[in-house]
């Protein structure tokens, strides 16, 4: 624990923190990836150019030196910043790299007028308490990974058992441990980073994409929505695996990780909300939820932009057909063009309004929501399920807020 001289050196520079943290931490990075360049493996370069990692570290930052007192009122935040470094296999290692640039960037952005010797040192101390905090955390992360039935940690060849288009934007790779080994354990709602070597940037980019298939089976499968009309590094990882990741093709895959799970320990009804490629770890709860918990209430709502684009229509209708007490629900922006596919014909059209939940049956008392989308989608429906008197407590949300946490 840092002494209170210390904690109050740190808790000052909070509102400084939150009023140039974003240029700090722009800082921060081309400063370590200049002297450090094999780092940009590690962190995903879409999100360095359009400045989301910046801005989501700077929150970061200054929400440690706000709580610096009591760090534990952080810890859910933690800990899915511990599972996506586990699935990145940053190391304890790392931390010192990151803590030697960060101060470093403290001084540079802050003038050494401001960013006293006192100053420096309380960040330091600091910055050691968090790092070591997080390493604790990921090492019991990586020794939980490595010793399960089938797992393992860093990176693992896997190779493409099958692959299958689910809808005009999104295709599904089923991938199988290539050295013939068990398929890991996993928990519904998890995702898996995989790494591919961009030829236009010419070093390996990782990404996240939520599994969406139940746990238990001969193979792991994620489902990516091509994204390769984004424009620079946005995309490329995504349509690298459409234009050339074939069956039989081998693949880097990291183990599962996240904290986005449906919670397997109760009774309590179920809605499964979604738009996009977010419908991806909805199908893994889906699945699981027919395997092993047929008689738990569940509703499982949709939004696509039309038929063309929606994904796993007609197997969440079958699966819904056979349990106990369910209902699917999809709601397409636009009208389908001809005649649907199986399962792809929507219910409703416009967007999801949660007040029509209510009417159309779809919001049981007391359920548990699960919700994945794109960010916008996400916020909008959470402020609006809390304004119909949902507890926030009951509503779990995907972190990373880009649907099914792909990150193209």
């Amino acid at each position: 624990m840092l002494d209170a001289p210390t904690r109050a050196q740190v808790r000052a520079t909070a509102p400084v923190l939150q009023q140039h943290g974003v240029a700090l931490t722009r800082h921060f990075y081309a400063r370590m990836f200049q002297h450090n360049p094999e780092l940009r493996e590690i962190f995903n370069q879409g999100h360095q150019r359009s400045g989301a990692q910046q801005q989501a570290l700077a929150m970061a930052v200054a929400a440690y030196a706000e709580h610096i007192d009591d760090p534990t009122v952080l810890m859910p935040v933690l800990e899915r910043v511990a599972a996506k470094h586990v699935s990145l296999g940053i190391r304890r290692e790392h931390y010192a790299i990151v803590g030697r640039h960060l101060l470093a960037s403290i001084t540079e952005v802050l003038g050494e007028e401001a960013a006293t010797p006192a100053l420096m040192d309380a960040w330091a101390q600091a910055y050691g308490q968090l790092a070591a905090l997080l390493a604790g955390m990921e090492q019991g992360l990586y020794d939980q990974a490595a010793t399960q039935p089938g797992g393992w940690t860093g990176w693992r060849s896997l190779r493409v058992q099958r692959r299958q288009a689910e809808s005009e934007e999104i295709t599904s790779f089923h991938l199988v441990p290539a050295d013939g080994g068990p398929v890991p354990a996993f928990r519904p709602g998890q995702y898996l980073s995989v790494r591919v070597l961009v030829p236009a940037l010419g070093y390996r980019q990782p990404r996240q994409y939520s599994l969406s298939n139940a746990p238990g089976g001969d193979h792991l499968r994620i489902s990516v929505k091509r994204e390769d009309g984004q424009g620079g590094e946005a995309g490329m990882v995504s349509t690298w695996l459409h234009r050339h990741l074939a069956e039989g093709e081998v693949l880097e895959v990291a183990p599962p990780a996240g904290d986005f799970v449906l919670h397997e320990d109760r009774d309590t009804p179920v809605l499964l909300l979604s738009a996009g490629v977010g419908i991806t770890p909805m199908m893994a709860m889906l699945e699981h939820l027919a395997r092993t918990q047929p008689a738990r209430t569940v509703r499982f709502v949709h939004a696509a932009r039309h038929a063309g684009v929606q994904a796993f229509g007609a197997r969440v209708r079958a699966l819904v057909a056979g349990l106990a007490d369910a209902r699917a629900w999809f709601v397409h922006e636009a009208a389908p063009a001809g005649v649907p596919a199986d399962g792809a014909a929507p219910d409703a059209l416009g967007r999801i309004d949660p007040a029509d939940l209510r009417t159309q049956g779809l919001l049981p008392d007391d359920a548990d929501i699960y919700l994945c989308g794109p960010a916008g989608f996400m916020a909008a429906q959470r402020r609006a399920l809390l304004q119909l008197g949902v507890p926030a407590a009951r509503i779990h949300a995907e972190a990373f807020g880009t649907g099914g946490v792909a990150e193209g």
